[in-house]
């Protein structure tokens, strides 16, 4: 004999179900939502968490029963993957933008004590800033500088990989190579 099942699932509205049977067939989805959406229309069918799994090529009744329990919750937003664990994110997008607008932006000689930015530099003035990230570490910086194409150059200062500026007879222009990153992997 089954035991009740502590969170059931909810009735689908027409658009979950519709949207669900889509990604169900989807062939360009992630195998990962497929599999949940499958599993989530066959508990939707009557079936139980077990032979649920098992259509969506899973073993496990408890990870079904988990879905459940979070699409009850979230809807629809359920399918996308979560963080998978280890220590928590610390510094997401718009910490990372952040600091790609302060590296790019010209460093002042008076305030910040530097005419290029190395990786202290940046470290310091990011932590004094109002509006900044108080226990960034160089290690951090680094890691989103070379995520998002910047090198350090021989000369002591960063520049984004594909990026030069030109001297033209108009003036100096920015020249944008399009095949920089292909070249680099």
């Amino acid at each position: 004999m089954t035991r009740r099942r502590k969170d059931p699932l909810r009735p689908l509205t027409q658009e979950e179900r519709e949207l669900l049977e889509q990604i169900a067939r989807a062939e360009s989805e992630p195998a990962s939502h497929v599999a949940r959406a499958k599993a989530l229309l066959a508990v939707a069918a009557g079936k139980t968490y077990g032979a649920a799994a098992q259509a969506a090529g899973r073993r496990s009744n408890d990870a079904v029963s988990q879905l459940v329990s979070r699409f009850n919750q979230a809807g629809v937003a359920a399918l996308e993957l979560r963080h998978g664990g280890g220590p928590e994110i610390k510094y997401g997008t718009a910490e990372q933008a952040r600091i790609l607008a302060e590296v790019r932006r010209k460093p002042d000689l008076e305030r910040d004590g530097t005419a290029t930015w190395s990786l202290s530099t940046l470290q310091r003035s990011l932590r004094q800033a109002k509006d900044g990230l108080p226990e960034v570490s160089t290690y951090t910086i680094w890691l989103v500088l070379h995520c998002n194409d910047f090198s350090w150059q021989k000369d002591g200062s960063w520049c984004e990989t594909g990026k030069v500026r030109r001297k033209r007879k108009a003036g100096v222009v920015e020249v944008v190579d399009p095949e920089a990153i292909p070249k680099k992997s």
